[in-house]
């Protein structure tokens, strides 16, 4: 049976404290915990003390956790997901670079499986060479703190972004020489939006590198996450495939629109996924 997680992006309306409480509470196994400033915010002036309550807190209900780095407006108030490490300024990919840094240090305080980050979008008037330059340059130097923390980080590609797909991530850690902790997360709505391959091929082809999963449901070609059910998805096959391959690190809700029914979707989700993982085991018994 897959880790089944949640992201907190698809809690922002929950305190932290309770958010851990309900999900343990529902039988998820852990939490995609997205550093902000309503959860954890990494420029808090209490941040040691505050990381030591959540480290505490996931003590508590059992919960393990991957950190994410994809809040909207942590960095910028004006501008959702800049600056990025491919900021045309010096000063924004420095600011982005920082961000990391302290992920990766809340990361390993936390005992967190990996952390996650994207590449983002170039700005205007960037050629796609130099932005990929600075993307390079920008993960070699997050690796580096990754290698020196002990902890993995986990790239997203992202559609709509410098990397948005499998063969952008194999590229990517091509150029970065292959480093061990430069691993990926998988988004499976994502695959079925625009990869080449059926969800199920996808997890395949990505399973050496797997750090963490994201699963939504979503439809081809339509960059919108959905609950379970409301996309075209099928669901056995891909939890089989992640079975299949031998992947045990999480599975984690990403549903970051849905912050305001959050209570119920995490409940609906858990019980989908259940139904989905016990159809995929009926179908094995039949089979043997």
């Amino acid at each position: 049976m897959p880790r089944f997680s949640y992201g907190t992006n698809g809690l922002a309306d929950h305190r932290l404290g309770d958010a851990l409480r309900m999900l343990a509470d529902l039988g998820y196994e852990g939490v995609a915990l997205t550093l902000d400033h309503q959860h954890l915010d990494p420029y808090a002036p209490d941040l040691p003390s505050r990381v030591g309550e959540v480290r505490r807190a996931l003590a508590a209900t059992g919960l393990s956790v991957v950190v994410e780095t994809g809040a909207r407006y942590l960095l910028d108030p004006r501008r959702k997901h800049r600056p990025t490490l491919l900021s045309a300024r010096p000063e924004g990919r420095a600011l982005r670079l920082d961000l990391l840094r302290r992920a990766i240090g809340i990361g390993a305080e936390l005992g967190a499986e990996a952390v996650h980050f994207w590449s983002g979008t170039p700005d205007p008037d960037t050629t796609r060479e130099e932005a990929w330059q600075r993307l390079v340059d920008g993960c070699a130097e997050t690796v580096s703190h990754a290698e020196a923390a002990g902890i993995d980080l986990a790239f997203e590609p992202e559609p709509g972004m410098l990397v948005a797909d499998l063969a952008g991530y194999r590229r990517l850690l091509a150029d970065l020489g292959r480093p061990e902790r430069f691993r990926l997360t998988l988004d499976l709505g994502h695959c079925r939006c625009l990869e080449p391959y059926s969800v199920a091929d996808c997890i395949e082809l990505a399973a050496d590198r797997l750090a963490h999963v994201q699963i939504e449901d979503m439809r081809r070609g339509v960059h919108e996450h959905l609950p379970f059910g409301e996309g075209e998805i099928d669901f056995p096959p891909v939890l089989a495939a992640l079975v299949r391959t031998g992947y045990r690190g999480l599975v984690s809700v990403e549903l970051p629109r849905h912050s305001h029914a959050a209570a119920h979707v995490a409940h609906h989700s858990i019980a989908f996924l259940r139904a989905a993982a016990a159809a995929h085991l009926d179908k094995e018994a039949v089979l043997r």
